[in-house]
């Protein structure tokens, strides 16, 4: 069983290998945004949520080297504002209002989901893109509602949810690694 799992692991990054351009082009684009005063903003459940904030914590703090910390909030982390959303609007509304109070024209969201249907998930990439925040999203397998929704989307076509978020985890690192890049930060 494991050496089974292991071996969708490889297959799943070979097939994902094809999307490195796609997150060297984040990369950039996401240090231009944060160059200018924007900000990330990311979400997802679960372990999606975890990845999310995995994200956050990497640009806040660092990824690698020394540098500034960079603007990125994982909008699943106040759980104040996330408890009161889902009791006053519901579920659904958890992150869309939350994108709608900190987002800015110009500013980032990158959204993930292992499904890419998580209802809340894809009411926050409406949000972002009815007040001009650009959206980028990790899902599983394509076709699916999140992908078709982004500006840009990566699917990862694995066999389980596992593999899934355990390539999200190499896609989350390899976009700090492009972004610390763009700006100049030494590997």
């Amino acid at each position: 069983m494991i050496e089974e799992h292991f071996e969708a692991l490889c297959t799943a990054l070979e097939r994902t290998s094809c999307y490195a351009p796609n997150i060297r082009r984040w990369g950039r684009d996401l240090a231009g945004v944060l160059d200018n005063g924007g900000r990330l903003l990311a979400c997802g459940n679960g372990g999606s949520a975890a990845e999310a904030q995995h994200l956050t914590g990497e640009l806040v703090g660092r990824f690698r080297n020394e540098r500034r910390p960079l603007s990125a909030i994982a909008l699943h982390a106040d759980t104040s504002a996330g408890t009161a959303i889902v009791n006053d609007y519901g579920e659904t509304e958890l992150f869309a209002r939350q994108v709608r109070a900190h987002g800015r024209p110009d500013d980032v969201l990158i959204l993930l989901s292992t499904s890419g249907t998580s209802q809340n998930v894809v009411a926050a990439a409406k949000a972002a893109r009815d007040i001009g925040v650009t959206t980028w999203a990790m899902t599983g397998p394509a076709p699916n509602p999140l992908a078709a929704l982004c500006d840009d989307a990566v699917s990862v076509e694995a066999p389980s949810t596992a593999t899934v978020q355990e390539v999200h985890l190499v896609l989350v690192h390899s976009l700090c690694s492009a972004l610390d890049d763009a700006l100049g930060i030494p590997t």
